[in-house]
């Protein structure tokens, strides 16, 4: 599997991209919040650049790409993407987003529809009332909590500046991310031009109500079989918490690409 890698100075970040594989409509992934290109998507990339481009890029403090004094939020995140593509001259890709990244691609999706094929969109809501109570937590992440995970050892490892005062200020951040803003309206969602595969757990972060009501806003629930499958889609993962989203490869790898591929 060919790999390139590469920094990208956009908006005063210098953000890591890897590039996977060739041809077809690139696919951007997107990780979710204390992950990175490898955590989030490692065990995936295999499978989904087969026969496609894949860009895969680190958000803000996250993996490779340093920090700014700057806050975590879905339009600083989906800015930062936007100028990455037009560094790498993509006009037009598909989206993969989990989480934090999935809310950059709805916020793509929504905010820039010239720059968006497809979008898969998975594990996050589109207004904060979908979200259960527990999520409240994350706002008082400490480092201590997160010690001896993945998480931790890949901060450690990966980010250029590899120490706990900075992982506490990244865990800061993200347990404000986003605060006081209100998400989409049930319009925003209906209008989005591009077809969505909507993802998410069986125990998800999200409840299965709002879950429902995204997919039907974007056309779903009714009986294809007499008025035809509507071009966006739905995909419940069973056994699958938000944390352990992505983890089910094969079948995330078929219901992704098969979206993609259709």
């Amino acid at each position: 599997m060919s790999k390139q890698t590469g920094y990208a100075d956009v908006n005063g970040l210098r953000m890591y991209y890897e590039v996977h594989g060739e041809g077809g409509t690139p696919l951007v992934l997107l990780h979710g919040g204390l992950f990175n290109i490898d955590l989030q998507f490692g065990e995936l990339l295999e499978g989904l650049s087969a026969g496609r481009k894949v860009i895969a890029a680190d958000f803000q403090g996250h993996g490779y790409t340093n920090d700014i004094d700057r806050p975590l939020g879905t339009a600083e995140l989906a800015s930062d993407v936007v100028a990455l593509l037009a560094r790498l001259d993509v006009p037009k890709a598909d989206l993969f987003g989990f989480s934090v990244g999935g809310a950059v691609a709805l916020y793509l999706a929504i905010e820039y529809p010239e720059l968006v094929r497809k979008a898969v969109i998975s594990s996050v809501s589109f207004d904060p009332s979908g979200d259960r109570d527990e999520n409240a937590a994350v706002g008082e992440m400490k480092v201590e909590m997160i010690a001896g995970t993945p998480m931790e050892a890949d901060y450690l490892a990966k980010s250029p500046h590899p120490d706990h005062e900075h992982l506490q200020t990244l865990l800061d951040k993200l347990g404000g991310y986003d605060r006081g803003t209100s998400g989409w309206s049930d319009d925003d969602i209906r209008g989005i031009e591009a077809p969505t595969l909507l993802t998410f757990g069986d125990a998800d972060a999200v409840k299965l109500e709002h879950v429902v009501r995204f997919h039907q806003l974007r056309g779903g629930d009714v009986n294809g079989d007499f008025v035809g499958v509507p071009a966006s889609q739905l995909a419940i993962f069973p056994g699958t918490t938000h944390f352990t989203g992505l983890a089910r490869t094969p079948l995330v790898l078929d219901t992704v690409t098969t979206f993609l591929d259709a």
